[in-house]
């Protein structure tokens, strides 16, 4: 006959009775106390494999008012750049021992009510919302239960919120310097949705990056974009109906950049030869481009990491207002950026 499998135990008395111990030494051992000699910890931990014991959650978060878990609400996981963000975050924080709950928007404010909901009833013990262009007001359920709230790129902190900024300004900074060094005086953008912060901000930072590097900003070499490829292949057709061009054309990020490429290729536009092209995330995706995809990568893991900062400092004291944090990008040069060419396209 086939063995069954051990019976998973749930619960302390189970283990303690195996180790000969109390249900308190247990509960020290599972909480890492240092109150426990290390030949009894280390029967009460033999007991705990043997038994394959399981935590219930529940009663820890009746017990001490935490439950651990952290939760994180994205916009749109049909955009690289995030599901590549949520690996990096879930290590920070399973490192931590903390557990993690996934939620996404599509931008839609009932979905993020519903998402709301859902987290208080898991008490959440904080929350990271990427989603910051929808409503804020649809959060206050959480601050109102002093659940401290980080958020990303908003750039605003207030009583019990912290923000996590990318350093745009640094990244375009150094891609506009790069250009520049490669010949290229006339650089275009293509940016996000209009009206949107997250959009102003990048165009903003574009902007005092041309400033710093002192080269003209025109406004005819900019379009609006919508942060996904079929946009990004729009403006660039755009871009390409003046009859004076850029030569080099810098975007919001890397699907709009990749939009671009594609576009670049259907009108026989060779890269890096007649346009040289920029991209900002640092998205997988973007090396497998052809010609790879120059880009501007987030430092996804730091990111994380300073979303773990924020939370532990509000925690501290969440009736406080939360710290302004920022995540350092890097310049990655690949093979869609060239020399610019001697006469304009």
């Amino acid at each position: 006959m086939r063995s069954q499998p051990p019976e998973i135990a749930r619960n302390m008395r189970t283990v303690a009775l195996r180790a000969g111990v109390s249900t308190a030494t247990v509960s020290r051992v599972l909480n890492g106390s240092g109150a426990v000699k290390a030949e009894t910890a280390e029967r009460v931990r033999k007991a705990l494999k043997e038994l394959r014991f399981i935590p219930n959650p529940s009663a820890t978060t009746l017990k001490y008012g935490r439950s651990n878990t952290y939760g994180i609400i994205l916009p749109d996981l049909t955009n690289p750049f995030y599901p590549e963000f949520l690996l990096e975050f879930e290590d920070v924080f399973v490192e931590q021992d903390h557990e993690v709950l996934v939620a996404t928007t599509q931008s839609s404010q009932q979905k993020l009510t519903n998402t709301v909901r859902r987290m208080l009833m898991r008490r959440v013990d904080g929350v990271v919302m990427m989603a910051s262009e929808v409503d804020t007001r649809a959060v206050e359920p959480i601050l109102n239960q002093q659940i401290p709230i980080v958020t990303i790129d908003r750039r605003r902190a207030q009583k019990g919120c912290a923000d996590v900024a990318i350093a745009f300004e640094d990244g375009y900074r150094e891609a506009v310097l790069r250009l520049k060094a490669l010949g290229h005086r006339s650089i275009g953008f293509i940016g996000g949705t209009e009206g949107l912060r997250t959009s102003e901000i990048r165009l903003q930072a574009f902007q005092q990056a041309l400033a710093e590097a002192e080269l003209r900003f025109e406004p005819r070499f900019v379009r609006a974009g919508d942060y996904r490829v079929n946009g990004g292949d729009a403006a660039m057709r755009s871009l390409l109906r003046q009859q004076r061009r850029p030569t080099a054309v810098m975007t919001v990020n890397d699907l709009t950049a990749l939009g671009a490429l594609r576009a670049l290729h259907a009108l026989g536009i060779g890269v890096p030869t007649q346009m040289s092209l920029v991209g900002f995330d640092g998205i997988l995706l973007g090396e497998a481009a052809f010609p790879p995809l120059t880009t501007v990568a987030v430092a996804r893991r730091e990111m994380a990491e300073r979303c773990l900062e924020a939370l532990g400092k509000l925690q501290q004291n969440v009736g406080t207002r939360g710290p302004l944090l920022s995540v350092p990008v890097l310049l990655v040069e690949r093979e869609s950026t060239g020399p610019a060419p001697r006469t304009r396209t």
